[in-house]
């Protein structure tokens, strides 16, 4: 079965990473893209984790995973051994903590999609696990269709949503902007 797409609002969740090496830089490369409070805890820092730390101010525990260690995070990310993932995963069964272990979907509440993200604009690509390849691919072919005024034209909805009145006019107003941004945008 596929996974459900879902955005969360990660601004006040706690975020644990377990592992400092080259795959969890790429989670940590993603999920800076969405929040700061962050956690490492490895024993061995790769140099460029050590330079994301450094650079958006993230907490860092140079030592091994600990039983306990994930009780005041909202989500978990191992990129350590099968093992310590197992172990992650059952010890946060029962808890309100979402883990992902990488490349390993057994021990996983959800999965990492590729995405696009441009402003509030996020577009995420999944293919269930079944070819990470595939929505890598899909996803730089997106983007290219992509206009590089998206962003501005976004800002702009947003900002006269906020100062419309909401009801039938807003709604027709805003179907009919995106509608003329469309027609010379994308053809």
């Amino acid at each position: 079965m596929a996974y459900f797409p879902m955005y969360i609002d990660m601004n006040d969740a706690k975020v644990l990473v377990v592992g400092a090496g080259k795959i969890a830089r790429e989670k940590l490369g993603k999920l800076i893209d969405f929040t700061d409070n962050i956690t490492v805890i490895a024993p061995h820092v790769d140099v460029k984790v050590q330079k994301l730390i450094e650079t958006y101010h993230l907490k860092l525990e140079k030592k091994e995973y600990e039983v306990g260690d994930i009780k005041s995070f909202d989500i978990v990310i191992v990129a350590a051994s099968e093992e310590v993932q197992k172990n992650i995963y059952e010890e946060s069964r029962g808890s309100n903590i979402l883990v992902n272990s990488v490349d390993n979907k057994s021990y996983c509440d959800f999965i990492f999609p590729s995405y696009i993200q441009k402003g509030d604009l996020t577009i995420a690509f999944s293919t269930g696990g079944a070819s990470p390849a595939f929505s890598k691919r899909i996803r730089k072919y997106v983007d290219s269709l992509l206009p590089e005024s998206i962003e501005t034209f976004l800002n702009k909805l947003k900002s006269e949503r906020i100062s419309l009145v909401k009801g039938k006019e807003r709604m027709e107003y805003f179907e009919k902007e995106v509608e003329l941004y469309f027609s010379k945008h994308f053809k």
